[in-house]
């Protein structure tokens, strides 16, 4: 098996923290082959940059709406990705104790979407940046990952995370120390992306004290993704038959037959995650069965 293909089956088989790490990493890789490309043909390629990143200027935003989703993968320069990925591997991985795959996927989508719109606001509402407006652009995982950051530090904040120099620390501390340093460098050189932090950890916190209160707002993004997903599902999927009647099932029919079956594999494993195996239902228990055999 070649190179390309254990990294296709490692993305397939790995959880919504590897996922997430190849999609940043593969944009970045694909960016400096174009970079590189670009250079021997003695041709400007920085270009791709502000096509990909998030404008504060809103008009520009208005004819540019998808980089408040691209902004959030994009990296320019190779400690930038570094360190936001060795960020999102431990803290995702911290996230994944206490929540599901999909719950982290809608965090780092809507924690990147309040992070660059605290970026964008804030550009255009203070007028120490108002200067800046027409010409700045945002790049880079940090905001979606300072989410998950406070979100896990608000659900175990005295777990503890050991660093190599000063030892043991707890989640809580971590997540008021990245937050204080946010603020204080909002006047910093690299106020943009500080305000972003801030915008994530906003919603980190907001996701926490919904997800109490029974609102869980990742699933709004997750069906989003599901119905997508649908979309793209190959022609050999058209038509399949019960296996009672051998009565043939539209696509429609057929997708919504396998989402609530997914639906009710998800609620399964949740209360795996909150009970254990142990209190799952002989019918529960069959369910998961059939679903692995699949």
């Amino acid at each position: 098996m070649n190179l390309i293909e254990n990294l296709k089956q490692t993305y397939r088989q790995g959880n919504a923290v590897t996922k997430l790490i190849y999609l940043n990493v593969a944009l970045y890789l694909m960016l400096q082959i174009f970079l590189i490309v670009m250079k021997l043909f003695t041709l400007q390629g920085d270009f791709i940059f502000p096509f990909l990143a998030l404008p504060s200027n809103f008009s520009t935003l208005l004819f540019k709406p998808w980089t408040l989703v691209t902004y959030m993968f994009l990296h320019k320069d190779f400690f930038h990705i570094l360190f936001n990925m060795f960020a999102l591997y431990w803290f995702g991985k911290l996230f994944l104790m206490f929540f599901t795959e999909k719950q982290l996927f809608g965090l780092y989508f809507f924690g990147g979407l309040v992070a660059g719109l605290t970026y964008i606001i804030a550009y255009n509402v203070f007028p120490l940046f108002s200067q800046m407006a027409d010409i700045s652009i945002l790049m880079g995982a940090s905001g979606s990952i300072m989410a998950i950051i406070v979100a896990t530090a608000f659900q175990a904040p005295n777990m503890e995370m050991r660093f190599l120099l000063i030892g043991t620390v707890k989640l809580k501390y971590i997540a008021i120390a990245a937050v204080l340093i946010s603020f204080f460098g909002i006047t910093s050189s690299n106020a943009g992306g500080e305000l972003a932090h801030l915008g994530g950890a906003l919603y980190g916190y907001f996701f926490i004290v919904s997800l109490r209160r029974g609102k869980d707002h990742t699933k709004s993004f997750n069906k989003l993704m599901d119905k997508l997903s649908n979309l793209f599902k190959t022609r050999k999927l058209k038509v399949k038959h019960t296996a009672a009647s051998g009565k043939k099932m539209s696509d429609a029919e057929y997708n919504m037959t396998k989402a609530k079956n997914m639906e009710e594999i998800d609620r399964i494993l949740d209360k795996i995650k909150t009970s254990g195996y142990g209190s799952l239902t002989s019918e529960e228990k069959r369910k998961l069965f059939e679903q692995g055999k699949g």
